[in-house]
């Protein structure tokens, strides 16, 4: 029996390269409208967002969101009042370097009225998408290697990381975690090769920060799923087109059997 897909919700909170004009400006200043410079801006941020996301993580026939902002206008997988480097709102990209000009303050009204138009307005929907629903999961991909704004600078990174919460805090019912690592793994096995077989539990994070959030409100089983962008990337950034509609599929195969876990 194929589970129920409109019980599922998925949520993608990091693929789009976009930002608000208002933010643009705050980053570029004049240079908002040179349309060389601009382009490469937003490249640049769409390239350290999660690239492609969207395209993985849409399985026909269930809930879907997605963030239509960059993570950088206001990251969707933090804390509302996170104010750490890598926090909702952030000043540097994951190499450190400056996203806004010498001198750029972030008042609290600008940070306030930021948040309250794309942190809160993500928030909301969610709530709503959720109403129903058996099953979260919220659609990452992550660098080949730690970057330096991370937890494992420098470290390679598996395949594939599952991220259903910890023993002690569970997003996910512990209890079936093997089940989800073994589902995964069977999943995504036409797609896994060379150096890129590993399908881990919480490496290098256990916990994705939507999953905790709407677990404690809500009960709702959840998890977060990371991709090893070198599944589908080239080393130069590059999309591999029939790799990305590879693991879109072998994401649906995955998907209806966590579905089915949890009695979806």
């Amino acid at each position: 029996m194929t589970p129920d897909r409109d019980r599922l919700l998925i949520l993608t909170p990091h693929p789009s390269g976009a930002l608000p004009a208002d933010v643009l400006r705050e980053m570029l200043g004049e240079d908002a409208f040179d349309p060389v410079k601009r382009a490469a801006l937003l490249t640049r941020l769409f390239m350290e967002g999660d690239p492609y996301t969207d395209l993985i993580y849409a399985a026909a026939g269930a809930r879907y969101l997605q963030a239509p902002w960059s993570r950088f206008a206001a990251d969707l997988n933090r804390d509302r009042d996170d104010r750490a480097d890598n926090g909702v709102l952030k000043l540097t990209d994951f190499a450190r370097r400056p996203l806004y000009p010498a001198g750029f303050t972030l008042t609290p009204e600008r940070r306030e009225a930021r948040l309250r138009r794309i942190w809160d307005a993500f928030d909301a929907q969610v709530g709503r998408e959720l109403s129903g629903a058996a099953l979260m999961i919220v659609g990452h991909a992550m660098a080949s290697r730690g970057p330096v704004l991370g937890p494992d600078t420098g470290t390679p990174r598996p395949a594939l990381t599952l991220m259903p919460g910890t023993r002690r805090a569970p997003t996910f019912p512990h209890d079936r975690w093997d089940a989800l690592q073994a589902a995964c793994a069977d999943a995504f096995a036409p797609v896994l090769t060379g150096d890129l077989t590993r399908v881990a539990v919480g490496d290098p994070w256990t916990t994705d920060t939507l999953s905790a959030r709407w677990n404690a409100r809500t009960g709702i089983p959840a998890f977060g799923l990371e991709i090893n962008v070198a599944l589908y990337l080239t080393k130069e950034g590059e999309p591999r087109p029939e790799s990305i509609r590879a693991l879109a599929h072998a994401f649906e195969h995955f998907a209806d059997a966590a579905l089915g876990l949890v009695g979806g």
